[in-house]
């Protein structure tokens, strides 16, 4: 006896959607402040994954010992260099807010340039030609714009506080996923099979080798390149060598280089005089200029290889999103998104290019589409 099948209650189907899609934006409207954080804890978490493996084995097994000390020299590398970049930020942006606030900020006397050879002369004396022919009238026009731009920078402080905040959340979610990252990588493998059977568990996997890819590939190589080079730039006593530091890490990461900054300081060592330091640090910054094409290469074939336009586009892109943290996110996005869709794209063998194969099949889809009438 055939039994009539049931008419499907697409009222209750689409109250059931509706009600799961507002749990859900509910969730992430609640926990929408710590995304940033976990997300950066999860991509450090996953590129320092042997490195806690390796502590853990030195220190006896114990996982708590390994924990703290993961935690520790994560707080020594992005919370210290933090808190003095802020710190040089205010130091040498003093001045500068004064002067402006208080109108005595005039154009500078520029006697440095009669120690250009064979131009110096005329272009010292042509600067303050322009400076007799209305300099004070020129510094009045420009005083407004300024103040405007020292006002937005200014407010750009609430930015800091906020990558603060970020930088306090991925120590405590790292400390977690250190602590339980066994048991959350079964979780994340387990979800992604349940939505994907085997092709799931295969995406969290390529993940996994993208976001180590960046983050040995481009963070790491930037933070060598740039932490040797503020060494260069302490020991040669260029002046600002903390801030010119950060700038230095910041070019390495959108991969302009550090040349950017050591350029100009080997340029400034030469025009005061200091003929010295300025060779040294001439050699020092061709060494620390070129080592990315040793250190990059080798650090990304121990993850996936990727697009350089797509690690550049997802920096710039990162920052303009999601702030300075964007810097380490942004990339990481585009490469998990890039190789998903390459291991997807490769499922199935290329098509042919041998012109008789295309013919053919050509001429078969012409079949099946126009049959003989």
């Amino acid at each position: 006896m055939n039994t009539i099948p049931r008419p499907r209650d697409i009222p209750q189907i689409l109250l059931s959607v509706l009600f799961l899609a507002l749990m859900i934006i509910a969730c992430l409207w609640i926990v929408q402040p710590f995304i940033l954080g976990f997300a950066w804890a999860a991509t450090i978490v996953i590129a320092t994954w042997p490195v806690l493996l390796w502590f853990q084995r030195l220190l006896f097994g114990r996982r708590s010992l390994a924990v703290l000390v993961m935690t520790l020299l994560l707080f020594l590398l992005f919370v210290i260099p933090i808190a003095l970049l802020v710190n040089s930020l205010v130091d040498g942006s003093t001045p500068l807010v004064h002067a402006i606030t208080s109108g005595n900020l005039t154009l500078p006397d520029l006697a440095w340039l009669n120690s250009i050879p064979f131009v110096g002369a005329k272009l010292y004396s042509g600067w303050h030609s322009l400076l007799d022919m209305g300099g004070s009238a020129l510094m009045a026009k420009v005083r407004p714009y300024i103040g405007t731009t020292t006002t937005w920078f200014v407010g750009q402080a609430a930015h800091v506080g906020r990558f603060l905040m970020h930088s306090a959340l991925m120590l405590l979610f790292s400390a977690l996923l250190y602590w339980q990252g066994e048991k959350v990588a079964f979780g994340m493998r387990y979800f992604a099979t349940r939505l994907a059977a085997k092709r799931g568990d295969a995406a969290v996997l390529l993940a996994g080798q993208a976001i180590r890819a960046v983050a040995l590939g481009v963070v790491v190589t930037a933070l060598v390149q740039a932490v040797l080079g503020g060494i260069g730039l302490g020991i040669s006593g260029v002046p600002y060598a903390t801030l010119l530091t950060v700038v230095m890490t910041f070019s390495c990461l959108v991969q302009l280089g550090p040349l950017i900054v050591l350029v100009p300081s080997i340029i400034w060592l030469y025009w005061t005089g200091d003929t010295t330091w300025g060779t040294v640090l001439l050699v020092w910054s061709c060494v620390v200029g070129t080592m990315d094409n040793v250190i990059r290469p080798m650090l990304i074939r121990m993850g996936a290889d990727l697009p350089m336009i797509l690690i550049l586009s997802g920096v710039i892109g990162g920052l303009v999103a999601f702030g300075m943290i964007g810097l380490f996110i942004g990339p990481v996005l585009l490469a998990v998104s890039w190789r998903l869709f390459d291991a997807w794209l490769h499922e199935v063998p290329p098509p042919s290019t041998d012109p008789d194969e295309v013919l053919e099949e050509l001429n078969e889809l012409e079949k099946d589409n126009y049959p003989k009438q």
